[in-house]
């Protein structure tokens, strides 16, 4: 009987954790993803043939605006409302499942414990996020207006229909991916639960929700620019070739090192300011809501 208790005790959590998961995910991206199309249009331009959608990120919300209409910031918008519950959900819940195996031993987790969970939850999230990516980030680049955008739906099924589901359709730049996402999970996660237990709660609701979002705010910003090379190589990977029918960005590492030469060190970087813009308040957003809703989900459930 115990034993039954202790069984439905642990499904309630994971029940519980992937509801706040998936409610931060929500949240986040319904709030956040005009920044999105703004950092992959800046990642997917350049190079020597590159398409050029804008040189600031005014100048790409005004051509936007002028040629593809006000809604176009939205663009690619339902595949990560698709998919960030569950991809949210994931990255809690295995984080905290990760959490428990790397304990190594220890009555509570620690430093090392924070960021191995961290990777590995981002490795995992990365996996079964790359068939949205792929959708997303094509349905970014169409320069249509948004009324005239091919459909979530009808993309990946002409994606699937032409290349296919492995490395070359949906799963094209799966590498890049995982790169993007353990990266990011490893630091967001490891330096948020490591710092903030140095600095002590907040006497009132007010200044401990303040405290939690300024560590959230760092944790999302460092994180963000440590991973944007990863990020960039995913895009051209997955956006549309300089050349329509020859593919030029093949894999993350050939693609970083092209990237590199033909443009220089900081083209790696391009799209920082609106992925910071993006996941510095963003990662906040999640790790407060994720808190604040799997607290919530324990009293009421």
């Amino acid at each position: 009987m115990s034993e039954a208790v202790t069984v439905g005790d642990r499904l309630k959590e994971g029940g519980r954790q992937i509801l706040a998961g998936g409610s931060a995910g929500l949240v986040e991206v319904s709030l956040m993803h005009p920044l999105d199309v703004i950092k992959t249009r800046f990642q997917i331009q350049g190079g020597p043939q590159g398409v050029v959608y804008g040189t600031s990120m005014f100048d790409v919300v005004r051509r936007m605006y002028r040629t593809e209409g006000a809604l176009s910031v939205y663009k690619g918008i339902l595949p990560p409302i698709l998919a960030e519950t569950p991809k949210r959900a994931v990255k809690f819940f295995t984080f905290e499942q990760y959490k428990k195996i790397f304990l190594f031993g220890a009555p509570a987790p620690t430093p090392l414990t924070f960021t191995i969970a961290g990777l590995c939850s981002g490795l995992t999230e990365g996996f079964i996020i790359t068939p949205f990516e792929v959708v997303k980030v094509r349905l970014q680049a169409e320069r249509l207006q948004f009324s005239q955008q091919t459909s979530a739906f009808s993309l990946a099924r002409r994606i699937i229909r032409e290349q296919g589901i492995g490395r070359d359709g949906m799963f094209r730049g799966l590498t890049a991916t995982l790169g993007r996402h353990g990266i990011f999970n490893m630091v967001y996660f490891s330096f948020y639960h490591n710092i903030k237990q140095y600095f002590p709660e907040a006497s009132t609701p007010k200044l401990e929700f303040s405290r939690k979002f300024l560590i959230g705010l760092i944790a999302g910003t460092l994180a963000s620019a440590l991973n944007i090379p990863f990020d960039v190589a995913k895009s051209r990977i997955q956006g549309p070739q300089p050349v329509p029918g020859q593919i030029k960005y093949k894999t993350c590492f050939q693609t970083i090192r092209m990237v590199y030469v033909e443009e220089g060190y900081l083209a790696l970087y391009k799209g920082l300011l609106p992925k910071i813009m993006r996941l510095g308040p963003g990662g906040a957003i999640m790790l407060l809501v994720y808190e604040y809703s799997y607290a919530w989900l324990q009293q009421h459930t």
